[in-house]
């Protein structure tokens, strides 16, 4: 009865965890069929394929493109913007007038240096007529020496004034020139900092008021490129990049300079990659971000494998070694030979070697070929024949 009974309690449980029970199962005869099988038939070679094609070693970057040469406009004077000619994307050639400055006051510093100047050529005037008068009267002997100097001296600085009065009326007559700013340049306003009725003051520094792009046809991006690569740079490699704007297009550039001042971001040192991009049909803006790959070095049609598989430190138990045959010079190759799986040693040597893939260089490459880069046991059927081929 007590076992009948212990049976009673023992069957609502196992309804209550039958699945688990087969999970248990399931996983345990997986586990016994594979442990079977890896003693009937043991293990083999890691092996990876070599393939023929294209290899590219590349840096990769971000940057932002910018105009080859930007001009800053700025007011030389103070005073109130009284009209503005142009906006932003605004055409323009050199000499176009961009904006006024309300000239008023500035015309008053003329007017007021203008008449200062025609008082002083009077006093000039005066003085000089005052100086030869007295220079006959001391010749004839009715005054004395120290009058004729002083009558000089007063001629002399009376020049003086004009000169300074007209370097004064000069400079206003610039300032009020000013006062009208043209464009230094042909090019595209791409920024406009200010607005009608804005008081510009120029008192100790020089308001920038437009930023013109002489030509947005030709266009530069500055990238920073790792001090780990930095070395692999040189000026009129190739380079193609996108934008978030045109995401199905590649557009090209050419590295023209390589600068040496480096800069610190995050504790990493990089360097700015100069790129020159052409932009003929304009659909490069300024500020975009570019996505940068920098083509280093290609090869076309050649045998390559990915680079894990050239980890392997011996042959032992792999493949027999004659001569002083290492890893470093020769790969352990598994082919068919006469319907046999073999294991052969080819030599050879790197070539390019990218982020994933490295080139292998060797005459003895065949189609079908895999390289032995490791063993995970010791295989027991014979399927693969140790040592060179038949």
């Amino acid at each position: 009865m007590n076992k009948e009974s212990k049976t009673k309690k023992l069957w609502p449980w196992i309804r209550r965890h039958k699945w688990w029970i087969i999970l248990f199962i399931i996983v345990a005869g997986g586990f016994l069929y594979f442990m079977g099988d890896d003693k009937n038939q043991g293990t083999g070679f890691a092996t990876a394929t070599i393939s023929r094609g294209d290899l590219r070693q590349v840096v990769t970057a971000t940057g932002e493109i910018q105009p080859l040469n930007t001009i800053n406009v700025g007011s030389q004077v103070s005073g109130t913007i009284e009209a503005i000619y142009v906006d932003y994307n605004s055409k323009v050639k050199k000499g176009d007038i961009l904006l006024e400055i309300e000239p008023s006051v500035l015309q008053a510093s003329v007017d007021e240096a203008y008449a200062s100047l025609v008082s002083a050529e009077s006093q000039r005037n005066y003085a000089k007529s005052e100086y030869e008068r007295n220079k006959s009267l001391y010749d004839d002997g009715f005054i004395s020496r120290a009058e004729l100097e002083q009558s000089q001296t007063t001629y002399e600085q009376a020049e003086q004034s004009v000169n300074r009065m007209q370097s004064q009326y000069d400079r206003a007559v610039t300032n009020l020139g000013y006062a009208t700013i043209t464009s230094p340049v042909d090019g595209t306003v791409i920024s406009r900092q200010v607005d009608v009725g804005q008081t510009v003051a120029a008192s100790f520094q020089t308001p920038d008021l437009f930023e013109i792009a002489e030509d947005l046809s030709k266009m530069q991006i500055e990238t920073a490129v790792s001090e780990a690569d930095i070395g692999m740079i040189t000026e009129g490699l190739p380079v193609t990049f996108t934008v978030d704007a045109y995401p199905t297009q590649t557009f090209e550039g050419t590295v023209r300079q390589v600068r040496l001042s480096p800069t610190i971001t995050s504790n990493v040192v990089v360097y700015t990659v100069v790129i020159d991009v052409d932009n003929s049909d304009l659909k490069l803006k300024p500020g975009m971000t570019a996505f940068v790959t920098i083509l280093i070095s290609e090869k076309v049609d050649v045998w390559k494998v990915q680079n894990s598989a050239l980890i392997l430190r011996n042959f032992d138990g792999i493949v027999e070694t004659p001569g002083d045959a290492t890893p470093a010079d020769h790969l352990a190759i598994q082919r068919m030979v006469n319907g046999e799986q073999t294991v052969v040693l080819v030599p050879y040597e790197k070539g390019l070697v990218t982020a994933t893939e490295t080139e292998i260089i060797s005459d003895e490459i065949q189609d079908g070929d895999r390289i032995i880069f490791g063993r995970y046991g010791l295989q027991s059927s014979g399927s693969a024949r140790m040592g060179p081929p038949r």
